[in-house]
C-alpha cells in the first residue's frame, strides 16, 4: 500500500534530547573544584576554569553533612600538624643529625693553609667588627621567613603548607651549613684581615727558610682566619632567603603570563636582602670576593633543590600548594570511590536465598 507524504503518522519520529543536567550551586561547585585540584586525566572545561579559584580557596570552610550531591569526603578530614609531623619523623631525625654534624665541623681544627711572607699583600686588610652579627643571620633567613609562612597559614589554614615550608627552609639552611663548613675546614684559605689575627701587634715573625707566617696571636682567632672559603653568612642567607623567594614566586603565581612585574620584584626583594649581606663580607673585610659568590650560588642550589623537594615549580599550575596537599586530595577521593560503591544488601541476599528454595521445592512436588 502507498503512503501518502501528507501522512504524518507514517513519518519516522526522531529522538528528544534529553534535557541538559542541572547546574550545581555555586557553594558545592567550589568545594568540589577545591578537592579536585589534585586529580589528573581531567580535561573537563568547567574543571579547568576552576582549578585556579580552588586553589586560592580556603580549606577551612565546609558544607552541611547532610548536603546533597554528595560532598568529597576530603573537604572534612583536614589533617593535623601533629599528624603530619609525625608521618615525617625520620625528616626531624635528619634534622637533628645535621645540627649535630654542623656543630662537629665547628669544632674541629680547619686545615692551616701555607702562607708565606709574599701572600701578606692581600691580607693585610684592617680587623673590622661584624656589620651583620652572626647571630642575625638565622633571624633574617630562617624566623623571618618563618613568620611569612605562618601569616600564610594563619589565613589560608593548609597545615601541609606550613609544616612544609618550615621543614623545607629547615633542611635549606642545614645543608648549606653542612657544606659550607665542610668546605671551610678543608680548604683553610685565610681571611683578608689575616695579618692582624696573627699578628695582633703588628710585629711580622717569619720563617728564615720557609718565609711562612709564625702566628702569636689568639688561637681561636687564628682558628677563624683559616675559613675563609666560601662566606657562610652569604651561603646562609641565599638559602632562606632563596626558598623564601621560591615560596612567595609560588603564592603569588608570579610565572602566571600576565606580565605583573610587581610580583617579580616581591619575589627579588629577599634574594637583594641576601646580596646586601653578602656584600657586608667583602666591605667589612672578612672574605675575598670569590667567597661570597660562592657561598650565594651554593645556598641558593641547595634552597631550590629543597624548596622543588616538598613544592611543586611556581610555573606550574597546581604551584600554590605543596605535593602533600594534592596526594591527600587524590587518597581521599579514592576513599570515597571506594565508599560509594554498591554493596548487596542482607535482605535482599536473604530473599533471593528464600526464592530458591521455593522454587527446588516446587521441583520436587512436580516430581
Amino acid at each position: 500500500m502507498a503512503i501518502c507524504p501528507t501522512d504524518r503518522s507514517a513519518w519516522t519520529t526522531k529522538e528528544k534530547k534529553s534535557p541538559p543536567p542541572a547546574r550545581p550551586s555555586p557553594a558545592l561547585f567550589d568545594r568540589v573544584g577545591y578537592c579536585q585540584i589534585g586529580t589528573t586525566g581531567s580535561s573537563s572545561p568547567t574543571a579547568a576554569a576552576s582549578s585556579s579559584e580552588a586553589m586560592w580557596a580556603s580549606s577551612s570552610s565546609s558544607l552541611p553533612a547532610g548536603g546533597g550531591g554528595g560532598v568529597p569526603a576530603c573537604a572534612f578530614f583536614a589533617p593535623t600538624m601533629p599528624r603530619v609531623a609525625r608521618s615525617h619523623a625520620w625528616d626531624w631525625v635528619a634534622l637533628l643529625l645535621l645540627v649535630a654534624a654542623d656543630v662537629l665541623l665547628n669544632l674541629i681544627e680547619p686545615f692551616h693553609r701555607f702562607v708565606g711572607a709574599g701572600m701578606m699583600v692581600d691580607l693585610r686588610y684592617p680587623m673590622k667588627s661584624n656589620t651583620v652579627p652572626i647571630w642575625a643571620v638565622p633571624i633574617i633567613a630562617v624566623i623571618g621567613p618563618m613568620i611569612i609562612f605562618v601569616v600564610i597559614y594563619i589565613r589560608r589554614k593548609n597545615v601541609y603548607d606550613l609544616h612544609h615550608a618550615i621543614l623545607g627552609i629547615l633542611f635549606a639552611v642545614l645543608i648549606t651549613g653542612v657544606l659550607t663548613d665542610a668546605i671551610k675546614d678543608a680548604v683553610g684559605r685565610p681571611r683578608p684581615n689575616f695579618f692582624w689575627r696573627c699578628f695582633p701587634d703588628g710585629r711580622a715573625v717569619y720563617d728564615n727558610i720557609t718565609t711562612g707566617v709564625i702566628c702569636h696571636g689568639d688561637p681561636g682567632v687564628i682558628k677563624e682566619g683559616h675559613k675563609s672559603f666560601p662566606s657562610g653568612h652569604t651561603s646562609w642567607s641565599f638559602a632562606g632567603l632563596g626558598f623564601l623567594s621560591w615560596y612567595l614566586a609560588g603564592k603569588i603565581t608570579v610565572f602566571d603570563r600576565r606580565g605583573h612585574v610587581a610580583k617579580l620584584c616581591v619575589v627579588l626583594l629577599p634574594l637583594l636582602v641576601a646580596a646586601l649581606i653578602a656584600i657586608s663580607r667583602v666591605d667589612d673585610y672578612w672574605h675575598h670576593w670569590q667567597d661570597v659568590c660562592t657561598g650565594g650560588v651554593l645556598g641558593l642550589v641547595v634552597a631550590s633543590v629543597c624548596y622543588l623537594q616538598f613544592f611543586p615549580a611556581p610555573s606550574d599550575e597546581k604551584g600554590f600548594w605543596p605535593h602533600a596537599h594534592f596526594r591527600h586530595i587524590t587518597e581521599r577521593q579514592r576513599e570515597e570511590s571506594r565508599g560509594r560503591a554498591p554493596q548487596p544488601s542482607t535482605e535482599a541476599g536473604a530473599r533471593t536465598s528464600h526464592e530458591l528454595d521455593a522454587m527446588e521445592a516446587g521441583r520436587r512436588d512436580q516430581l
